[in-house]
């Protein structure tokens, strides 16, 4: 592959960084395409935003390398990188009409004037706010500021544009409504995002790469649907949600699949699928996704033969839309929950305290490293 096609192209390699006695991040290991959507996703203090500001150039990591292009860039200042941040606040000017923000960081740069507010005019054109062009930012909307940031940062060509927590201060509709403004820039400009966020649903539905953090390092890398309806461990499995995780203990091993038993849970058969060896009295978590749990009544539940089933009660339920959640009684330490369709719920209308029998698809288990 071409220097040029790869010029956008990120590999952290042993990268770390300590504040003191502090490890923020510990030994990351990754690599970015060249054009990707990558979304570093994780709670508060995981590390999501020091790696960020580490491949932007604003901090230096104690150890390792960061190679963009196959080039080292520890060391090397923002603009020699061709790195452009956007940051949370957006950090506009407020004297300052939508093209002349638009285009200050070219004049920081000292491209003469008609070239940079032709870049500018282009850019504003690409982010769909031409008859927007003379407004001061104190008369636009959330949006609409967001899209100036996000020109502003991309005016200047970089190779790989930053975004720290883009979508936090926007109510739940404009998210929404952004989040596929931003994907579409991303593919119209074809550079590489490097996006941070502690919201799920953001990573999922921008992500060609989801980067699940915890404490400074990675849990799991890998496409969104991979990440969400494969994950690795507990902590994956609850953090991205969707999944009731259950433990217990391995009553029988049978080849590709072993036999669990656990609070509430009466001997059933979990598949193997290449996980790591697993023996008799190991403890093991597993996970069923919310939506794959049927909720039967007990006085017509037919249990297909092999597949899991329990008696619960239900404790709660919430009205989502177009599925009802229903929380059911907890196993062991474990909350279980299951997604139920709106038309499903509503055919046969459960209530709190009712009695059902949960049950779901043996093969949809999915056994945790």
């Amino acid at each position: 592959m071409s220097t040029e096609r790869r010029q956008g192209d990120i590999e952290l390699a042993g990268v770390g960084k300590r504040y003191d006695d502090i490890v923020a991040v510990e030994g990351i290991n990754l690599k970015i395409p060249d054009g990707a959507y990558c979304c570093f996703l994780g709670p508060s203090g995981c590390g999501k935003t020091t790696i960020l500001r580490m491949i932007a150039g604003h901090e230096d990591p104690t150890f390792g390398d960061i190679l963009i292009g196959g080039e080292n860039v520890v060391g090397m200042a923002p603009i020699e990188r061709r790195t452009a941040m956007m940051f949370q606040s957006y950090a506009l000017f407020p004297h300052l009409s939508v093209r002349d923000n638009i285009a200050f960081a070219l004049r920081v740069r000292g491209v003469p004037k008609a070239e940079r507010y032709k870049a500018a005019d282009e850019m504003i054109e690409k982010v769909q706010l031409t008859e927007l062009a003379h407004r001061l930012p104190g008369q636009l909307s959330g949006g609409q500021q967001q899209r100036v940031a996000l020109a502003r940062a991309a005016i200047t060509g970089p190779r790989v544009l930053l975004l720290d927590e883009p979508l936090s201060a926007l109510d739940e509709q404009l998210r929404i409504q952004m989040r596929q403004e931003l994907r579409r820039m991303q593919q119209d400009l074809g550079i590489t995002f490097i996006h941070v966020t502690h919201t799920q649903l953001e990573a999922i539905a921008l992500a060609d790469l989801v980067v699940v953090m915890e404490r400074g390092k990675i849990k799991q890398a890998g496409g969104a649907r991979e990440v969400y309806v494969s994950p690795h461990d507990r902590y994956v499995a609850e953090f991205l949600g969707g999944q009731n995780v259950l433990s217990g203990k391995v009553e029988k091993v049978n080849g590709a699949s072993l036999v669990m038993r656990g609070p509430k849970l009466e001997g059933f058969e979990v598949p193997v699928a290449g996980k790591t060896a697993v023996t008799q009295g190991d403890k093991v978590d597993i996970a069923v996704r919310r939506d794959d749990i049927r909720l039967l009544r007990p006085e017509s539940a037919a249990i297909a033969p092999g597949n899991p089933h329990l008696s619960t009660r239900v404790q709660a339920i919430e009205y989502q839309g177009y599925f009802v959640k229903v929380m059911l009684d907890a196993i062991g330490d474990d909350e279980f929950v299951a997604y139920v369709t709106e038309r499903d719920f509503f055919s046969d209308p459960l209530k709190v305290g009712d009695i059902v029998v949960a049950t779901w698809q043996s093969d949809h288990t999915l056994l945790l490293a």
